[in-house]
């Protein structure tokens, strides 16, 4: 599950009558022209709060030993675990993970920045961190520059590149952060002050909303159900009462 403390900064409200079909159609060919560069549907974003960790660390920052997992973190995660998840043999363990992998195949990564840009990536859950990282490869505007992934809290780099998505925990969807490997100093400042994605890719945040408008504004002005339909009542069938009999004197009655 992709928990996320931040929110995407709020996108200014257009009426769908503003976007016309021109504008729609040149949104969705910029989506195909990146879907077929890339190989995958991409959606760019931008978000309120800046990366947790970046290359230059302020001194209200804390090092990386406060990321370190202790023994007191092993033994409190250790403690919420079920009794029964001990009693499980190997075979059934095997089993239920088969089962987990069938019913999750896709897993929404995304990729947060340190200047509040993320990238949104659908990988099958069968393929590799190493698929997550060619793509990466591919939209950052420095790729002759080291770099590394890394999950937080608490910090850890990503560094198994055989590893899948599933088994790297990133299902159904997870948040990993970029980060340059460079040295402190002024290439590393020259590098974070840079932008860290293609113009291109920046280029596309937004689009998935004007691509979808024309959609939108379709299903709004198409009539209700029953618009223009007769408005002559169907007739109601009227049951008759059966009618009612005066009590009469029986026939062996004589006066």
């Amino acid at each position: 599950m992709i928990v996320d403390g931040s929110s995407p900064l709020p996108l200014k409200r257009r009426r769908f009558t503003n976007i016309d079909s021109m504008e729609a159609a040149s949104a969705k060919a910029k989506l195909a022209a990146a879907k077929e560069k890339f190989g995958r549907e991409i959606h760019v974003f931008e978000t309120e709060g800046p990366s947790p960790i970046q290359n230059e660390v302020p001194s209200t920052e804390e090092s990386d030993d406060f990321y370190e997992f202790t023994a007191e973190d092993y033994h409190q995660v250790m403690a919420t675990k079920k009794e029964d998840n001990y009693l499980k043999t190997r075979k059934t363990r095997e089993a239920e993970e088969a089962a987990r992998r069938s019913r999750v195949t896709k897993a929404v990564i995304r990729v947060r920045f340190p200047d509040n840009h993320t990238l949104e990536v659908t990988f099958h859950s069968s393929e590799t961190i190493q698929c997550l990282y060619d793509l990466i490869m591919k939209v950052i505007s420095r790729p002759d520059l080291p770099f590394y992934l890394y999950t937080t809290p608490p910090k850890k780099q990503i560094k198994d590149m055989t590893q899948d998505i599933f088994s790297a925990g990133f299902i159904p969807g997870a948040i990993v952060y970029f980060s340059y490997d460079l040295p402190k100093g002024d290439d590393a400042t020259a590098a974070d002050s840079a932008a860290f994605l293609l113009d291109e890719v920046t280029s596309l945040k937004g689009l998935e909303v004007i691509a979808g408008a024309e959609q939108a504004e379709a299903v709004q002005s198409a009539p209700e159900p029953g618009v223009g339909a007769s408005t002559v009542p169907f007739p109601i069938a009227q049951t008759s009462k059966p009618s009612e009999k005066k009590p009469g004197r029986p026939k062996w009655f004589k006066m």
